[in-house]
C-alpha cells in the first residue's frame, strides 16, 4: 500500500533497499508488538527513529515561529510559504534524503506559521492556542483509532481520500478567482478541509509501519518525519481557518 502523501511515496525515493516479501499482516504488528531494535545495531528505520526526528523538526519549526511571532512581519510569512514550497518541492521528489535541508524547511514553516497566528491571535485572541489544542486532539485521536484497527487503510480508502483531496485542491483554485464561501457554506467547506487532513495522517501511519515493516533504511526516517510534518501543518491551517470562520459569527 503506497501512501498518497507524496513525500511518503517509495518507488525511487530511498526506499529501493526495502524487501517487499518481508510485508506481512503478521510483520505489521510485530512491528509495534516486538522490542525495538536500535537503527545503530541495524541500519533500518524505527519507530524510535521517526519520533526523534518528527520531535527535532517541530522543536525547529516551534523555536522559529516564536522568533517570528516576536518580529509580527507580515513579510516573514510569504519569505517562510515561499521557502517551504521550494523546500517541500526538493525534499519530496529528491531521491537523497538531505536531513539539512528538511530542517530548513521546518525553519521556513517556523517563519509562516508564527507570522501568521500573530496575525489571526490579533483578529481572534486566543484562536492560536485553541488550534493547537484541536490539532493535537485530532493527531491523538487518530493514532488511537488506527492503532485499534478501528481506521484500516485499504485500496478503497486510499482511493476516496486522494479523490476527496484532489476536489478539494480544485475547489481551492476556483476559490482564488471566485473569492471564499462564507456563513454557513465556509464552515461546511473548513470543516471538510481539517476531516481530510486528519484522515491523511492515518495514511501517514499507515505508510510509516509498513516502511518499518518492510526494512526501510535509517536515513528514510528524515523523509517520515518530513513527511507527517507537512500533514500536520497542513492539519494546524485547517483548524486555524475554521475556528477563525466560527468565532468570526460571535
Amino acid at each position: 500500500m503506497r501512501s498518497s502523501n507524496p513525500v511518503l511515496i517509495r518507488s525511487g525515493r530511498g526506499f529501493a533497499q526495502m524487501d517487499p516479501t518481508r510485508l506481512t499482516d503478521d510483520s505489521l504488528e510485530a512491528a509495534y508488538a516486538a522490542p525495538a531494535a536500535s537503527s545503530l545495531r541495524t541500519g533500518r528505520m524505527t519507530i524510535e527513529d521517526v519520533t526523534m526526528r518528527t520531535a527535532s523538526l517541530f522543536a525547529i519549526l516551534v523555536a522559529v515561529g516564536a522568533v517570528a511571532w516576536g518580529l509580527n512581519s507580515p513579510s516573514l510569512a510569504m519569505v517562510g510559504f515561499l521557502g517551504g514550497f521550494v523546500l517541500a518541492l526538493i525534499n519530496t521528489f529528491s531521491k537523497t534524503v538531505r536531513p539539512a535541508l528538511v530542517m530548513t524547511y521546518a525553519a521556513f514553516q517556523g517563519l509562516a506559521l508564527g507570522s501568521i497566528s500573530h496575525v489571526m491571535n490579533d483578529f481572534y485572541p486566543g484562536i492560536v492556542s485553541q488550534a493547537v489544542i484541536a490539532t493535537i486532539c485530532a493527531f491523538g485521536g487518530m493514532l488511537v483509532a488506527y492503532r485499534s484497527g478501528k481506521i484500516r487503510v485499504t485500496p478503497k480508502f486510499t482511493r476516496v481520500l486522494i479523490g476527496s483531496l484532489l476536489g478539494y485542491l480544485v475547489l481551492g483554485i476556483i476559490t482564488m478567482f471566485t473569492g471564499a464561501p462564507t456563513g454557513g457554506a465556509g464552515a461546511l467547506i473548513a470543516v471538510f478541509g481539517v476531516a481530510l487532513a486528519s484522515f491523511f495522517i492515518v495514511l501517514d501511519f499507515d505508510q510509516i509501519q509498513r516502511s518499518i515493516a518492510q526494512g526501510a533504511p535509517e536515513s528514510e526516517s528524515w523523509r517520515a518525519a518530513f513527511g507527517l510534518m507537512v500533514t500536520l501543518v497542513w492539519l494546524y491551517m485547517e483548524v486555524l481557518r475554521l475556528i477563525s470562520i466560527l468565532r468570526s459569527g460571535d
